[in-house]
């Protein structure tokens, strides 16, 4: 049956590698082509309409391969109205009310042949739950074909995460729908994939949204031989998490902007990952990637205890939501609409909330420390047993332990820092708050049940676990902005950095953080021979003595930045090699000064002017010929003397 369901797939991807061109050639033909506009990401006039080929490839593999039943028949004839309807979206344009009656008299059809999804006791409220469920992923994959190759790329390993779950759960006729439906995908994939020559248009994203949907409920229809009923619960949303939280994070920021949820625009996911500095391919690789790890997680968890499921699913949410906090830092809005959000209270409110990250905080905490508390528990006790006492007891102590430790965190200032800037320091706060936490708990115990039947070893597991989640959290951020390039990292100055000492990469950090400057350190050049070759932030340090115009030439250099005192002599050799390579010279200082320089003996316009303390700001441009300065002067005869040359 395996080599059946193989084929049935290779027989579907053949179809449509062979089908989309000629969709392609038709497409142009009749003018469904989708012209470049400001809220899409596409350049170029680009042909629709590939989700004819997707529907043909993968709706005849069905009819020759797989066994009729009233399931299969119920899905596709569910999908196949919802392909019409987008056939007709992508021609005349409906309005969204319109397509959402379609989809609600499809997920009727669909619910009305007994497919539900089993997560409660509640026949009417499984029925509600599943047609929010059908409705929503169908609109969720709509919105995720923002991107060329992002939507099929994402529905396929969907759609193989599935097959392998119904292979495992004995479902052969369900996998070979499933089979068939990510051979017709990767067929398209040839041609939608990063340039794409074709897009699926709403026909292909509406009927795959909704087959995939469909196909999922049958993961509780004639199956469900899962061990764990929290893998049978789980496995239809983690297989869709990606398409589930970009929809949800994009109607949630566009709410907070003041948007319309329906209003298109470049603030998807994706879009905000390419803001970061990622290429349109490696955004979505790296969403394809966090797909693959659902999917993953989805197949493993059948075969885990309640426990482990309890925990990679956490745990994988949890990595979710502080993606989703980081990408909200991301502008993709104009500043006057988010001007005149700003006057509106709620949203005020709301925003200055997700700006501090302070309830978010709060709220990972106090998952961090039931899942510490609760991982030690396992760890000692085994898996959770309603009657064994001792998980009574955690059960009964879990709301005094979130309680104490997280008055213990408030008072240990762990809820001051700021994430970006995570350091030693605050891994040193962070230690002394969790091991103070553990302390008052264990007191909270001692005088509420006199310790009698508690393990010392519960607790002090707890401390470990709950110090590797908590630092682990707050160091996630920094993790990521090494891992994603900087934002302008095509489009920025190119700067070397003249100076790799403590004033080197504290400049260095100002740049890097400070996006708005525009700038992107690529490397330093220090005088000391003994720093030669050596790193710094990742960065290579060259030696000073290499000529600077060849240097500056050979790295592609834009700036640079001194960023150390240097002698006269040095100083305006350093200048007049970088006039030879067309490149300018900056200096960055960080004390309260006005900016001028007595010792090349040139000033700026703004000589009035003074820096902030302790703030790196880029003070100077390229000097004017250098003057020879006898003794310090004022400003003003600086200035003049700088006019008469």
């Amino acid at each position: 049956m395996v080599k059946v369901i193989v084929f049935a797939g290779g027989a579907a991807f053949m179809l449509a590698a062979l089908l989309t061109p000629l969709v392609r050639a038709l497409a142009r033909r009749v003018g469904a082509v989708a012209a470049p506009k400001s809220d899409r990401w596409h350049r170029k006039p680009t042909a629709m309409l590939g989700g004819l080929g997707i529907f043909i490839s993968v709706v005849a593999t069905l009819l020759v391969f797989v066994p009729h039943s009233p399931e299969m028949w119920v899905v596709i004839a569910a999908s196949t109205a919802l392909f019409l309807l987008g056939l007709v979206d992508d021609f005349f344009h409906l309005k969204p009310y319109q397509k959402l009656v379609g989809q609600l008299l499809s997920s009727a059809a669909v619910v009305y042949m007994g497919l539900v999804l089993p997560w409660t006791g509640s026949q009417a409220l499984n029925m509600f739950i599943t047609f929010f469920w059908l409705v929503g992923v169908t609109n969720a994959v709509n919105m995720l074909d923002n991107m060329d190759g992002l939507a099929a790329g994402i529905a396929a390993i969907a759609a193989l995460s599935l097959a392998v779950n119904f292979v495992l759960n004995g479902q052969m006729n369900e996998a070979l729908m499933l089979s068939a439906f990510f051979g017709g995908l990767l067929g398209f994939l040839i041609y939608n994939h990063n340039p794409a020559s074709i897009f699926m248009g709403d026909c292909g994203s509406m009927f795959i949204g909704f087959f995939l949907a469909g196909t999922a409920l049958l993961s509780g229809h004639g199956g469900g031989r899962s061990r764990s009923v929290v893998a049978v619960l789980a496995v239809p949303v983690l297989v869709l998490c990606i398409p589930i939280f970009d929809t949800t994070f994009v109607t949630l920021m566009r709410k907070l902007a003041g948007r319309a949820a329906s209003q298109g625009g470049r603030d998807h996911t994706s879009h905000r990952l390419v803001a970061l500095g990622l290429s349109e391919r490696d955004a979505v690789w790296m969403l394809w990637c966090l797909a693959i790890l659902g999917g993953a997680i989805a197949i493993f968890a059948r075969g885990l205890s309640s426990d482990m499921n309890v925990a990679a699913i956490g745990a994988f949410a949890v990595v979710l939501g502080m993606l989703g906090v980081y990408l909200g830092g991301v502008r993709v809005y104009n500043d006057d609409r988010a001007l005149a959000t700003k006057q509106k209270p709620v949203v005020s409110f709301l925003i200055d909330l997700s700006y501090k990250r302070r309830v978010f905080e709060v709220g990972l905490d106090v998952i961090l420390i039931v899942l510490a508390y609760y991982v030690a528990y396992v760890l000692v006790f085994g898996p959770m047993s309603p009657e064994s006492g001792d998980w009574k007891l955690f059960v009964e102590t879990l709301p005094m332990v979130v309680f104490v430790k997280l008055g213990t965190f408030l008072a240990a200032g762990v809820y001051r820092g700021i994430w970006r800037y995570a350091s030693l320091a605050d891994a040193a706060v962070y230690a002394q708050a969790v091991t103070l936490s553990s302390m008052a708990t264990v007191l909270a115990v001692l005088f509420g049940y006199r310790f009698e039947g508690f393990s010392r070893t519960v607790f002090a597991l707890d401390g470990v676990v709950l110090l590797i989640l908590v630092a682990g959290s707050r160091f996630a951020f920094r993790i990521l902005r090494r891992l994603l390039p900087a934002p302008h990292a095509r489009t920025g100055k190119r700067v070397l950095i003249f100076g790799a000492g403590d004033g080197g990469e504290l400049a260095c950090r100002e740049l890097l953080n400070n996006t708005d400057l525009q700038y992107l350190p690529v490397a330093f050049v220090d005088d000391d021979p003994r720093k030669s070759g050596k790193l710094l932030h990742g960065l290579r340090i060259h030696s000073g003595g290499h000529p600077m115009a060849e240097l500056c030439e050979r790295l592609h250099i834009d700036e640079v930045v001194l960023s150390t005192n240097v002698p006269q002599a040095r100083l305006r050799e350093l200048v007049r090699s970088c006039e030879l390579a067309g490149v300018p010279v900056k200096r960055i200082k960080m004390e309260l000064q006005r900016v001028a320089d007595t010792e090349l003996g040139w000033v700026l316009p703004s000589a009035d002017a003074e820096v902030p303390a302790a703030a790196a700001v880029i003070l100077a441009s390229q000097p004017p010929p250098l003057l020879p300065i006898e003794r310090p002067l004022h400003v003003a005869q600086q200035q003049a003397r700088l006019n008469e040359h």
